[in-house]
């Protein structure tokens, strides 16, 4: 059975940083390219950063230069590590590769 699960969320304020990271387990994580996106209410889901599986790395423009993906093979673990916050980037993170999603993480970024 394949999972996904968020982790790494919170409150904090414009500025600083936080760093999300999404466990896989029942897929061959080395070899599926993973993504991140974001939702708020009312709003589709956004794509925020994509990884594939050999490093090929794309971001969203709104978070270019602030945001970061990685991914650790050994840990089957996805990544985004999120500096200079801001209040537009609250939202629910969710982690996904083709049809399957993680059940979310809040962000919450207060001005």
């Amino acid at each position: 059975q394949v999972q996904l699960v968020e982790s790494g969320g919170g409150l904090v304020q414009a500025g600083n940083s936080l760093t999300l990271s999404c466990v896989v387990s029942g897929a061959l994580f080395r070899a599926i390219p993973m993504m991140w996106y974001r939702q708020t209410p009312g709003n589709q889901r956004e794509l925020v950063a994509s990884i594939g599986p050999t490093g090929t790395i794309n971001y969203a423009d709104s978070v270019k230069g602030r945001f970061t993906i990685s991914r650790d093979n050994a840990k089957n673990t996805l990544y985004l590590q999120m500096n200079s916050l801001k209040p537009e980037d609250t939202a629910v993170y969710y982690c996904y590769f083709p049809t399957h999603w993680g059940q979310g993480t809040q962000v919450t970024v207060s001005s």
